[in-house]
């Protein structure tokens, strides 16, 4: 039985990618900052396939603690999808200096050191997925909206090309996936994805990219985006 190792699983895409997951026959490990009541349903009707394991992404002593108590244990899966909005609305040069780092820590930075700490656990062909945006696309940014997301991400997209430049095992599948539009509290309710149909394609782009080696920037089609 497959098991995958999702990072930022308490709500929206995240949990939906557990459900997801679970009901493609996996084992899942998910992980989450505080108990969330839908997660704990889904691992008590799980048959013991969901462990739920707290970390914030952001603690590197919470990060240790957490490849202590995964010991032994490999993911055929890395997926990691936490992630934050700062400054929506409002213009760069008024944006707090701690809403900026926040959110590169957040986004950008503490997504790749857990993918660092982590990678042992990611047997021989196996896959390591960032939750990206199309926003974090240099090649297709002409309007400038949501500037300091789009940086974060734009650095997400950096550092996970840097990642898999550091590791460079012939069949490790390194992918940064925009998930499409999403009815999700980022979203906001007027997207035009549900989480449900965004979580089935990106599972179904992780299952045609599995083993295929190399990196890629695609969406939820499994169309290629500009990095």
């Amino acid at each position: 039985m497959r098991h995958a190792l999702i990072i930022g699983a308490s709500r929206g895409l995240g949990l939906g990618l557990v459900r997801e997951h679970l009901a493609r026959g996996w084992r899942v490990t998910a992980t989450v900052r505080t108990r969330s009541a839908e997660l704990e349903g889904l691992h008590e009707s799980s048959g013991g396939r969901l462990v739920i394991e707290v970390l914030d992404i952001t603690s590197p002593s919470q990060l240790v603690a957490l490849r202590q108590r995964l010991e032994g244990q490999r993911f055929n899966l890395l997926f990691l999808n936490a992630g934050m909005m700062a400054g929506r609305n409002v213009p760069l040069r008024e944006v707090p200096d701690s809403d900026i780092a926040s959110i590169f820590l957040t986004n950008a930075i503490s997504p790749v050191r857990v993918a660092d700490v982590l990678l042992d656990r990611v047997p021989s062909g196996g896959t390591v997925a960032f939750m990206s945006s199309i926003l974090g696309s240099i090649g297709t940014n002409d309007d400038g909206r949501a500037e300091l997301y789009r940086a974060s991400k734009a650095a997400l997209n950096s550092l996970i090309r840097s990642f898999r430049a550091r590791h460079a095992v012939a069949n490790l599948t390194v992918l940064a996936l925009h998930p499409g539009v999403v009815r999700t509290s980022m979203g906001g309710p007027a997207a035009p994805l549900d989480i449900e149909t965004s979580v089935r394609s990106v599972a179904d782009v992780l299952e045609a990219r599995r083993g295929t080696g190399g990196q890629a920037f695609v969406d939820y089609r499994n169309d290629i985006i500009p990095w």
